[in-house]
């Protein structure tokens, strides 16, 4: 049955294009925080929009609100500070039913799935106002969808694919990923499943993530624009080396994640000189673009692990953030890992985790409320903690610095928390302060090893390993236990590769038909 609610006329006086995709995992986010870039370089006021998201990664504004991470990354693409109306609704699946429901910034609750298409007509109301709000004096607008437009079973109560095209008035370019084969069947089943309106509101086609002579596509372009009428904006080629967050976990579920080797990291390579490091591929993991910093290093290379057999014998293991730890807890026991990680940690090996994976690694995690799985469970007992989920969400941005214990110099740290737990010292032995932030307040626990450094610690604080200094500074103590040489590592600065983002796509789409549906000629 069609929602009620009302949709609003477009609202015409701001030009706007949104970016929808055949399928999960186009490329939309990265195309929307390309347009975004291009737009913003010419000299437009231009701002991203996402209706509704639904990721486990997160970000915090520096009004202490949460958003989805790819909108953080988009806002940044326009030179603008992150704000809650770029993304007015984020969906944070804690079960396979599930969902907490960030509005505006806020938790609205946790909702099953028909709780939430009841909740949906709200939602729109929420949605129309955020978007009227950012939009006004704007010179353009980008938006982008969700999934697919032509998932008929949600086209009833859609508010982020082409209702909200319709509302704001948008242009769209659907993208498909010819990388993983199918894009030209994707694109005409979705043109076909969509009705005749709609189906005008498609401007043309982009197809991402190519490989090879796009020379050799000629024919199915032809047959395709023939067929629905519609043209090809252009071939994005695949950036394999790209150094900006994904969306969502598709690629990093699949194993998929990539690895930079610059000439220095093949340099160390030829020598076996790579670091290890392995990370737990959790079912509710949340806020893995934690490790992209790790991963863009040269000379490290970051992989997944789901069974005891597949951790070996790493330079270190990251527990990495959750967004149902009791449930994760269980998957690490029943995979094997569990124990593993504790042989692991008593070998002397490097455990780190982060927000989720701090719990994992204490005594005690408690979820007396039923915010996530809900009950009581022993947590892997390496560090003397004890977690208790209290219904009010910590959310806001924090500076620190990390202490002697775990650094070898004092260096600055920066992130985010987003967590319900409340974790605190459990028993006579006290767990080491290995960071702090600026108000003196813990944010990091460790214990020591045999030879006297921290080996295991955790903390509440993502984007930790952003930091470049803190982040060589753990890389090169993890060399230095291996034998290996000491390196200088790589700054981590996403400015750069936006630009060679919008770059590439800007050399590859006809721009001017682009600017034409904007009307910016």
């Amino acid at each position: 049955m069609r929602s009620a609610a009302k949709i609003l006329p477009p609202v015409s006086s701001v030009p706007a294009l949104m970016v929808q995709g055949v399928s999960s995992n186009a490329g939309k986010s990265l195309m929307t925080a390309a347009f975004c870039r291009i737009f913003a370089r010419r000299g437009l006021s231009v701002a991203p929009f996402k209706a509704q998201n639904m990721a486990l990664n997160s970000f915090v504004t520096r009004d202490g609100k949460e958003m989805g991470r790819a909108q953080a990354l988009q806002a940044q693409a326009c030179g603008l500070e992150a704000d809650v109306c770029m993304n007015p609704v984020l969906l944070k699946p804690t079960s396979r039913a599930g969902s907490q429901i960030i509005v505006m910034g806020h938790s609205a609750g946790w909702m099953h799935a028909r709780e939430y298409l009841q909740y949906k007509a709200t939602a729109w109301k929420t949605v129309q106002t955020a978007y009227r709000s950012l939009s006004a004096g704007r010179d353009v607008m980008v938006l982008e969808g969700a999934g697919s437009p032509a998932e008929i079973n949600l086209m009833a109560h859609d508010i982020v694919n082409m209702r909200m095209a319709r509302f704001a008035g948008a242009q769209v370019l659907l993208v498909a990923d010819i990388d993983r084969g199918g894009a030209f069947a994707g694109i005409v089943g979705t043109m076909s499943l969509l009705g005749r309106a709609d189906r005008a509101r498609v401007a043309g086609y982009i197809l991402n993530k190519f490989r090879g002579d796009a020379s050799l596509l000629d024919p199915a372009l032809v047959a395709v624009s023939s067929r629905t009428r519609k043209p090809f904006m252009g071939i994005v080629p695949m950036l394999a080396d790209l150094r900006l967050p994904e969306e969502d976990s598709v690629g990093f579920k699949g194993g998929e994640i990539p690895r930079i080797f610059s000439a220095p990291a093949l340099n160390c390579l030829a020598e076996r000189q790579c670091l290890d490091i392995a990370v737990a591929d959790l079912p509710y993991i949340s806020n893995f673009t934690d490790l992209d910093a790790l991963r863009h290093e040269p000379c490290v290379r970051v992989r997944t692990m789901r069974t005891a057999e597949d951790m070996g014998k790493p330079d270190a293991v990251i527990l990495p953030g959750s967004k149902n730890t009791l449930a994760d807890l269980r998957f690490l026991r029943e995979s094997g890992l569990a124990d593993r990680l504790c042989r692991y940690a008593g070998e002397g090996g490097t455990l780190v985790g982060i927000c989720g994976g701090l719990q994992l690694l204490g005594k005690i995690i408690a979820d007396p409320r039923g915010l996530e799985d809900g009950g009581e469970a022993p947590g892997l007992g390496l560090l003397p903690l004890h977690t208790r989920l209290d219904s009010k969400k910590r959310l806001r941005r924090t500076e620190g610095r990390a202490l002697a214990a775990l650094a070898e110099s004092e260096s600055a740290v920066a992130g985010y928390e987003i967590h319900h737990g409340v974790t605190s010292p459990d028993g006579d032995i006290a767990p080491i302060p290995v960071l702090e932030d600026t108000e003196g307040r813990i944010i990091g626990w460790g214990r020591r090893g045999l030879d006297g450094g921290t080996r295991v610690w955790g903390t509440y604080l993502h984007g930790i390993f952003d930091m470049d200094d803190f982040r060589h500074d753990f890389l090169n103590q993890l060399r230095r236990r291996a034998g290996f040489a000491l390196l200088s590592g790589i700054a981590y600065n996403i400015g750069p590769e936006l630009d060679r983002l919008a770059d590439t796509v800007e050399q590859c789409l006809d721009m001017k038909a682009v600017y034409s549906l904007i009307g910016k000629n």
